[in-house]
Order: C-alpha cells, then sequence, then structure tokens
C-alpha cells in the first residue's frame, strides 16, 4: 500500500473527460483492442460490474481491466441500472456484455447479472473503481482453494485535496486490522462489491436480494456461509481504488470522517466477537 501518492498506473485510465460526448473513437478502439486478448466466450471468470448514471466512470473501470493479466479467460459484464446518463452509450462501444436492468438498487443488477453469467467464478467490481492487473489473478487464487465459496479483497482511495495519500493510508490501515477482527466471526460485514468473488452456482442458491438494498453483497456473503469457507484476499499490490465519495458521507474533511468512522467501529467492536449471526433480514451493513 503506498502511503505516500496515487499509484503511477491510475493515470493510464483516468481519462479527464466529462461527458460521453467527449469521448474520442480511438480511446474505444485502443480499450477493445486489449478487451479482445482476454475475453472468451468461454469463460471461467465473469467479472460482474453494476452501473448506474457511470458514463464516464465504467470508461475507466473497463480501460484498467482491459490490461488484466491471468490464466483464466474471461468475460465482463455491464448491467446498466436504468441510468439516465448515456452509460447505456459508453457500454454499446465497449467489447463486454451489456444487460440493462430497469429496477433500481445494486441487489437486481448484479442478480440480472449473475444469472447470465458463464463463469465459475464471479468477481464483483464497482464502476467507478479501478484495478490493477494482477487482480483478478489474485483473487481466483485465494477462491479456487478447497472448501473457499467467497472472497473480499482490500481496497484503497484516491487522494484528492485536503485528503493527502498518508492520511487515507492511515485509515486504510486501521480499516484493515479491522478486517481481521470482523474475519473471526463476521467476514460478511467486510464483503463489499468493490472487491468480491464467489462461486456462481452457489451465488445462485443464495441469490442477491431483489430490492434497492445497501448491503447486498454482504447479504449474499452471509448466505454463502453454509456452503464454505469465507477468505479475505489480503494482497496488497491486487487492492482496488476508488475516489472518496463513500469517505465524504461521514464528512467533508479528513478529520471529520476519521472521527466517524472511529465512534461507528468503537460501537461496533464487541459485537464482532459475538457468534450468533444475524437472523435471515435483520442484516444491516455497516457504512
Amino acid at each position: 500500500m503506498n502511503l505516500s501518492e496515487n499509484p503511477e498506473w491510475l493515470t493510464d485510465y483516468s481519462k479527464s473527460y466529462k461527458k460521453f460526448e467527449e469521448i474520442p473513437q480511438h480511446v474505444f478502439d485502443s480499450i477493445n483492442k486489449d478487451l479482445k486478448k482476454i475475453i472468451s466466450d468461454e469463460p471461467v471468470v465473469t467479472v460482474l460490474i453494476a452501473a448506474w448514471n457511470e458514463e464516464i466512470n465504467i470508461l475507466n473501470c473497463i480501460s484498467s481491466l482491459s490490461k488484466t493479466v491471468c490464466d483464466y479467460p474471461l468475460e465482463i459484464i455491464v448491467v446498466n441500472n436504468n441510468s439516465k446518463d448515456r452509460t447505456q452509450d459508453t457500454i454499446d462501444k465497449l467489447a463486454v456484455k451489456g444487460l440493462f436492468e430497469q429496477k433500481q438498487g445494486c441487489g437486481p443488477a448484479r442478480q440480472h447479472g449473475q444469472l447470465n453469467a458463464k463463469g465459475k467464478y464471479v468477481l464483483l467490481a464497482d464502476a467507478d473503481c479501478f484495478y490493477p492487473s494482477c487482480w483478478v489473478q489474485e483473487m481466483i487464487r485465494v477462491l479456487s482453494k478447497p472448501d473457499v465459496v467467497c472472497v473480499y479483497g482490500r481496497y484503497s482511495f484516491i487522494s484528492e485535496q485536503g485528503f493527502p495519500r498518508w492520511k487515507l493510508g492511515l485509515l486504510e490501515t486501521g480499516k484493515d486490522i479491522i478486517s481481521e477482527v470482523r474475519q473471526i466471526n463476521r467476514p460478511y460485514y467486510n464483503a463489499y462489491g468493490i472487491s468480491m468473488g464467489y462461486i456462481r452456482e452457489l451465488g445462485l442458491k443464495v441469490g442477491f436480494i431483489n430490492d434497492n438494498f445497501w448491503g447486498d453483497d454482504g447479504q449474499l456473503c452471509l448466505g454463502l456461509m453454509k456452503y464454505g469457507k469465507i477468505r479475505q484476499v489480503r494482497s496488497n499490490k491486487a487492492r482496488a481504488w476508488t475516489g472518496i465519495r463513500t469517505l465524504q458521507r461521514d464528512g467533508d474533511t479528513f478529520t471529520k470522517v476519521f472521527m466517524a468512522r472511529i465512534n461507528k467501529e468503537r460501537k461496533r467492536f464487541l459485537a464482532n466477537f459475538n457468534s450468533r449471526l444475524p437472523e435471515e433480514g435483520s442484516y444491516k451493513k455497516p457504512s
């Protein structure tokens, strides 16, 4: 994990366009050239992305995934979750499988995606994130181990003004430590769609919540626990990278965000050691 600056490789995929009309055709051509090297009609792995109003972000995300280096044939599915911008136009110009889900929510979109997936394994990715070239390989390396049914990876935040990388790095270190504690009895609290994988056959048995519910990823992980082990992918080089907009729900400065996170984790710390699982329908995703 880089504590001083954002990784240099991010600059290759951070396109500065503000809207679909600004994207030149040669950008799509270049991305599609790389995608055709890794996309297969008989995939072992499906990378599944739900996208809502992400006409530029999905371009950047797919651009990073197009550089994937792994031993497994892939497919990439992007589900347009009833976007009101030109997300669909961006998807149509990329060499990925595009689907449309009218019902709002990641749960319905991901359920639609996994029903149409061909891969033995499904990796969930977020439309506004960037993925290093080793991400798929590292995730499947753990997911393919005996008795493992679901994995989750680590992620980092891209620094911006007021949120320097060294401060974000400290926050992420604390987050990783908390994840180790949760792994004891509450691994589903660590399972976020930003970097998560599971065996598709079992995912279909559990199913995503068919509602606009924040926490469909953790709920799926909870349901998978009865089939096998949940494991963390600790590889720092395989970290997904995302912007700070999720942090800004807790405040407009780093200090406010940090204190809000500390207070939340303090309140739920002891609950991490409770061996009792939440009852069906009572699960609530930590923010």
